[in-house]
C-alpha cells in the first residue's frame, strides 16, 4: 500500500481512534485527524519492524487494527502531551 492509501487510511483511524477516545484532547477534529495519519504510519512501521507482521492491503482487517492502534496510542500521547498547557480558567 502506498503512501496515499496510508494517509487515507489514517485519516480514517484518527476519526475512529477519536471516537473510541472521546474527551477534551485539545486541538479540533484537524489535529486527530494529522495524528491519525501519523498514528497510522507509526503503527504500520512499529507492527512490521518489532513484530514481523507483514502489512496487507487497504481493505484486510490486520491494517485497519494495526492503523487504529497506532493512532490510538498517538492520541494518548499528544493529550498527556498538552494537558498541562491548557488555561484554566
Amino acid at each position: 500500500m502506498g503512501i496515499i492509501g496510508w494517509i487515507i487510511l489514517g485519516l480514517i483511524a484518527g476519526a475512529i481512534a477519536k471516537a473510541i477516545l472521546p474527551g477534551s484532547q485539545g486541538g479540533g477534529w484537524l489535529i486527530t485527524l494529522v495524528l491519525g495519519v501519523v498514528g497510522a504510519l507509526l503503527g504500520g512501521f512499529l507492527a512490521s519492524a518489532l513484530f514481523g507482521i507483514p502489512m496487507g492491503g487497504f481493505f484486510e482487517i490486520r491494517t485497519w487494527i494495526i492503523a487504529i492502534l497506532g493512532s490510538i496510542v498517538v492520541l494518548l500521547i499528544y493529550g498527556l502531551v498538552t494537558r498541562g498547557s491548557r488555561r484554566r480558567t
